[in-house]
């Protein structure tokens, strides 16, 4: 894992029960494509986050498939009604095996 790639996890402060949440998300990482061309013209390789998946209390509640064309320090948001304390438990893959992960635990009110 590269020392650069950080995620980032923005949840909203003090739910109550039923609330609705907006989840916020940013990763830190390149997401080459592969097309493009280095300062000798060698192709970059490519390497992109190309899945993302979350759990709240080890049950899905969203996931994704990411493709090229989806920019450097990719975002991401997505709702979560939530019924209960418990931990956000986010995942994200990269072409080259290697997997980023990040929990947020949520407190109601």
């Amino acid at each position: 894992m590269a020392d650069d790639i950080k995620p980032r996890i923005r949840v909203p402060q003090n739910p109550k029960k039923g609330d609705v949440l907006e989840i916020k998300t940013l990763i830190t990482h390149p997401m080459e494509s592969g097309q493009r061309k280095d300062t000798q013209g060698n192709t970059i390789p490519r390497r992109i986050v190309n899945a993302m998946a979350v759990t709240y209390n080890g049950k899905p509640v969203f996931s994704g498939k990411l493709e090229p064309a989806i920019s450097a320090n990719p975002y991401l948001s997505f709702f979560v009604k939530v019924e209960e304390s418990g931990t956000l438990a986010f995942e994200w893959k990269d072409d080259d095996g290697s997997v980023y992960t990040a929990e947020q635990k949520i407190t109601l009110a």
